[in-house]
């Protein structure tokens, strides 16, 4: 075995490796499993004790021979390639095209509301989406047997406590916790998605997206909400737009009203969006309920103030004049893509 040894170590020093595909076939030949060294290896183990220290000095220096051999070769192939491709580059040639993303429309009209807020005055606050039932019903003046805690419109989350958890249905839960943990006055607004067991339709889903208003301090009245409501519909969507307010009923204000402007994808004249009125609602408001105030720690003789709450998502469809609703939650890149433009 050591004369076989020494053959091998010459017939491997005068190999000569020039491209990839030689590299290749010395290291199967020589260094793979079923190679000539993994063959030697085997036999070695056979040998008697007192040939193996000399035979397994010289079958080391082989192994380590025919690797560096089979290294030099791959660094050598490597440092060619590089420097073939580096010359066969042509400078003037176009640069790739990179497809530039976009903003989802409704971050871009939410980034649009509270930019508006906040520059007069109102903070921004969050809350999480998973709510108990005082947070999102009992501080807000709900009754026990009020229609919006029924299982058809509110996903109630399995809990082994005996408090009733739930996916919150506003974002009217977020001012309560800002009531509860600070001082008049108050000026903030919470952005935030929410959810209801509603039917997914042209103008329904059941996940979207609010942005809910709050002022409290001494002295707050229903004409402070109206001015604040006409500086937003203006910055927002102009000032020609006309806007109404009626009536309306809310628990956890009085009074309460829903405010509407005049449709902007029809001009008024009507369509399905506003379903033949000329008008399209888009938010409810009012002066925050004595009892809310009174739950949350406040003072309903000495501090008064107004709520109001909108969902993005129709503040979307009338700036960009969308007609339905479920674009927004099905990432259609044929969509999204139309509002790569817009900042």
């Amino acid at each position: 075995m050591e004369s076989k040894v020494k053959e091998l170590v010459e017939e491997v020093g005068g190999v000569s490796i020039s491209n990839p595909d030689q590299a290749e076939q010395f290291r199967l030949k020589y260094l793979s499993k079923k190679g000539i060294l993994a063959d030697l290896f085997e036999e070695f183990k056979t040998l008697a004790p007192e040939q193996r220290k000399v035979v397994g000095k010289q079958l080391n220096e082989l192994k380590q021979m025919a690797e560096k051999k089979f290294a030099d070769a791959k660094e050598t192939n490597s440092a060619q390639n590089g420097s073939s491709s580096e010359k066969n580059i042509d400078l003037s040639l176009p640069s790739e095209s990179i497809e530039l993303g976009s903003k989802h429309p409704i971050s871009l009209v939410r980034a649009s509301i509270v930019d508006i807020f906040t520059k007069i005055g109102f903070t921004i606050s969050e809350g999480p989406e998973i709510e108990d039932d005082w947070h999102n019903f009992g501080a807000l003046n709900f009754p026990e047997d009020h229609p919006a805690r029924d299982m058809q419109d509110t996903f109630f989350v399995e809990s082994d406590s005996a408090d009733k958890w739930l996916l919150r249905t506003h974002t009217s839960s977020v001012q309560v916790r800002v009531m509860k943990n600070q001082k008049p006055p108050i000026r903030t607004i919470s952005p935030g998605r929410v959810y209801r067991n509603e039917t997914i339709s042209a103008r329904a889903h059941c996940q979207f997206h609010q942005v809910e208003g709050l002022y409290v301090d001494e002295g707050v009245s229903f004409a402070d909400l109206k001015q604040t409501l006409y500086y937003f519909v203006q910055e927002m969507f102009g000032e020609k737009i006309k806007i109404r307010f009626r009536p309306s009923f809310f628990p956890f204000t009085e009074p309460s009203a829903e405010m509407d402007i005049s449709c902007i994808i029809c001009g008024g004249v009507g369509c399905p969006v506003c379903k033949q009125s000329g008008w399209v609602e888009i938010l409810g408001c009012g002066m925050v309920h004595p009892n809310v105030l009174e739950n949350c720690g406040i003072d309903s003789k000495k501090y008064t103030g107004y709520a109001f709450g909108m969902g993005i998502e129709r503040i979307a469809m009338l700036r960009f004049q969308i007609k339905d609703l479920r674009l927004f939650f099905e990432n259609d890149m044929r969509f999204l893509s139309q509002f790569k433009s817009v900042l």
